[in-house]
């Protein structure tokens, strides 16, 4: 398990490059935090660094967004906050995005817990009274 603790917009940057240390571990990614704890803004930064040409939004509505990087890899970036059971996350064939190999980006994933690999990191993002995040980061193998 990794701590962090970001300070101000620039650590996002700290907090990514440990999240992209790991990926080669685990090809899906899982954020989970309330509502406005940042989750987004750091899958923002996470598919810059990784080099992603498109605008990156948050899949609320569209629950996955594809997004292409400069070596034109797909990327799947999820957020399944409006879902109410597993069976419309199989309506969506989530499971042939989890499985394609390709980085697979999830906000909100427990609706979807029973379907994901074993191999994943996991990063739980908490923001505190004073202003700051703190960012735990699981790595499961």
């Amino acid at each position: 398990m990794i701590e962090l603790q970001e300070k101000g917009i620039n650590d996002i940057t700290r907090v990514t490059s440990v999240i992209l240390e790991h990926r080669k571990e685990a090809s899906i990614v899982c954020f989970y935090g309330d509502l406005g704890s940042g989750k987004t803004t750091l899958v923002k930064e996470l598919c810059k660094q990784i080099g992603v040409v498109d605008d990156v939004k948050s899949p609320t509505f569209s629950i996955v967004n594809e997004y292409l990087t400069k070596g034109n890899e797909p990327l799947y970036h999820f957020d399944f906050y409006r879902l109410k059971s597993i069976e419309e996350a199989y309506d969506i064939g989530v499971e042939e995005y989890l499985y394609s190999g390709n980085l697979v980006l999830i906000e909100w994933p427990e609706i979807v817990h029973a379907l994901l690999p074993e191999n994943r990191l996991e990063v739980f993002v908490t923001y505190t009274d004073s202003g700051l995040r703190d960012y735990e980061i699981k790595v499961l193998a």
